[in-house]
């Protein structure tokens, strides 16, 4: 899902909080409340409905995030459902090295990453997998190393691999994808083997 394809992301600014003010009520209003309202968190839009199998176990909304964001050139994906994977107001935090420099991370909610994805997919195929995956779970958080392939076509070699930090929530009902933070693998900083390999799971 991803926007280490060329181009998929550029420098956004952050998303502006408005509040709309009738005529005089700013002279009206005591201080103490200007401040009370300045401190409220805006409303964030509701998810779409997902599918009851997209959300249902980690494997599942795992498994429909790399879907959903994969396909051939010109093939129209499901942005409701990649929408609908999310909490309200999550993050995709793209980062990597500056051109000048250091490195860096931009802040962008789903609709940045579907805008910016949407015009490449139209012109060229993109395909990612999970290879392995690492999670820490306590009560009703995980997190994720899920570590991905990306390509162009399905079969032939990856142009791209990486990690996804996926942080996951359950509100007792369903999953929730509440942020992820993603890095590509560089020649100067490759993957390792047990980034490669999943542990193996447990026997009861």
């Amino acid at each position: 899902m991803k926007a280490n394809v060329a181009g998929i992301i550029g420098a956004l600014a952050s998303v502006a909080l408005t509040a709309a003010i009738a005529a005089g009520q700013s002279q009206a209003t005591p201080p103490s409340s200007q401040s009370q309202a300045a401190q409220q968190p805006a409303q964030m839009p509701a998810s779409p409905e997902a599918n009851p199998a997209d959300v249902s176990s980690q494997d599942a909304i795992l498994k429909a995030l790399y879907d959903v964001i994969s396909g051939p050139a010109g093939q129209k994906r499901d942005w409701n459902r990649m929408r609908s994977l999310f909490l309200p107001g999550a993050k995709m935090i793209p980062t990597g090295p500056r051109p000048g420099g250091g490195f860096g991370a931009r802040m962008l909610n789903v609709d940045d990453y579907v805008s910016r994805a949407d015009s490449l997919f139209e012109k060229e195929g993109f395909f990612e997998n999970e290879v392995a995956r690492r999670v820490d779970e306590w009560g009703h958080i995980a997190q994720v190393f899920s570590t991905y392939e990306s390509r162009h076509v399905k079969g032939e070699k990856p142009f791209a691999r990486g990690i996804n930090a996926i942080l996951l929530h359950n509100d007792g009902k369903r999953w929730w994808i509440a942020a992820i933070m993603w890095e590509a693998e560089r020649p100067d900083q490759p993957l390792s083997e047990r980034m490669l390999k999943s542990p193996e799971k447990k026997q009861p």
